[in-house]
């Protein structure tokens, strides 16, 4: 019961990383507000995790929804201390368009970046206006993507880097306004998850071979994998933890893996 006593209010938790935040949240003891606008299946999600957990509809490029969110807690006296900013989108939801920095849209450089990185932004500042007074943990999903480039991703990972930056602003000036709000980031990748299986093709099981063949660890996160790590930052294990990153990725940014061979 590691987050006993606390409120948590996760976005983009119908499925997903997210979904696994929201389990693992509330197994270890928190009262969850689930977030997303897949509200039949965050609902269901919500029903299925007992009593201490609500959902409500939120897009989170909308400030009038954060807003909505906000009276919500007002009307039933619920005071944060954790807010997880999921909710995210690579690009490829509604059809094959490209997104290299060759031949993307700006209409879908906008589209990911106002779901990723303006969500947070509205997250974020939406975080502080409800924990100030108390104090609290912001976290932030960024990615793997977010620290290195991908050609084929580009308004992604250009939203992930962003915040990626943007939890260290945050960090900061939460600690020179002496309002006792951590915020960090997390950077999963190659986490198994229905946004992957976007990617990997119709043949999904050589799909998933195939990737996991280039990850030192050899295989595919779980989203439990990520959700511990939100634990962690969710609770006062971490109160001296700020402006930081963990990154879950099996060891791909570590460099290189070689196995000795014999002679």
């Amino acid at each position: 019961m590691r987050l006993k006593n606390k409120t948590a209010l996760v976005t983009g938790a119908a499925r997903g990383i997210g979904a696994a935040i929201a389990k693992a949240f509330a197994q270890e003891g928190a009262v969850v507000i689930l977030t997303d606008v897949e509200d039949n299946v965050g609902t269901a999600l919500a029903d299925s995790l007992g009593e201490n957990t609500f959902f409500r509809h939120l897009d989170v490029r909308k400030k009038e929804d954060w807003e909505a969110l906000g009276s919500f807690l007002k009307e039933n006296s619920l005071e944060l201390n954790v807010v997880v900013n999921n909710a995210g989108i690579i690009g490829y939801e509604s059809g094959n368009a490209p997104m290299n920095p060759e031949e993307c849209s700006l209409e879908d450089w906008n589209r990911v970046h106002d779901v990723n990185l303006t969500g947070t932004f509205w997250g974020c500042q939406y975080g502080i206006k409800w924990m100030k007074k108390k104090g609290g943990s912001i976290i932030n999903l960024s990615s793997r993507s977010g620290i290195v480039g991908i050609p084929a991703l580009a308004p992604y990972a250009s939203s992930k880097a962003a915040i990626r930056n943007h939890s260290k602003s945050v960090a900061l000036y939460c600690a020179e306004k002496n309002y006792d709000i951590r915020c960090n980031s997390l950077h999963p990748a190659a986490i198994l998850t229905p946004m992957w299986e976007i990617m990997l093709g119709k043949d999904l099981e050589k799909g998933i071979e195939k990737v996991a063949s280039t990850i030192p660890l050899k295989r595919f996160g779980r989203p439990e994998e990520v959700a511990s790590s939100a634990v962690f930052l969710a609770s006062d294990e971490s109160s001296f933890i700020t402006g930081s990153e963990i990154i879950i990725d099996g060891g791909i940014l570590a460099g290189a893996s070689a196995t000795p061979q014999k002679d």
